[in-house]
């Protein structure tokens, strides 16, 4: 319990540098350069911006702690080595197989949305699960990954149709 303690005060104290945001703006553009023509091309995205202030502002306070705080801290934060903890090489891929996994997973419980069984949303939350991990690795922030995963959600539910898709 000590070390899992540990991992999320290192990761939410670290303040995130100008190279960590730059990382975390060319995350969001290899993410945006892979995801998007097959999200588009499949027909699971779609241009659908939402225009009422009122929505846009509840997605996107919603969207930082739901997923982006949570998600960030239970599948990267408690289960990853922080970069600072002295663990075998090993040890660290082992857990973040593990922590992808369940991530994936956790998208498939019996009480999420059929859509999120898409296998292009899969595919999706794959990537954002594999660039979450990159940036926490090469930042030691929780910050970063919370910030990138927030953006990808919100750009989706108020622009790209995800919102339409939990109304269905």
């Amino acid at each position: 319990m000590r070390k899992l303690w540990w991992r999320v005060s290192q990761a939410w104290s670290s303040r995130p540098t100008q190279q960590d945001w730059g990382w975390a703006i060319a995350l969001l553009t290899i993410y945006g350069l892979v995801y998007l023509p097959i999200g588009l091309l499949s027909g699971f995205l779609k241009f659908a911006p939402q225009l009422s202030p009122w929505t846009i502002i509840q997605v996107m306070v919603a969207a930082v702690l739901m997923p982006g705080l949570n998600e960030e801290l239970m599948f990267r934060v408690l289960p990853i080595p922080h970069p600072h903890e002295r663990v075998a090489t090993k040890t660290r891929w082992v857990w973040i197989g593990v922590s992808w996994l369940s991530f994936l997973l956790y998208h498939l419980l019996p009480w999420t949305p059929l859509f999120f069984r898409d296998r292009v949303f899969l595919l999706g939350a794959g990537l954002v699960g594999i660039i979450c991990t990159i940036a926490y690795l090469k930042t030691g922030s929780l910050w970063i990954p919370v910030f990138i995963h927030w953006q990808i959600v919100v750009v989706w539910l108020l622009f790209l149709g995800g919102l339409e898709r939990f109304s269905l």
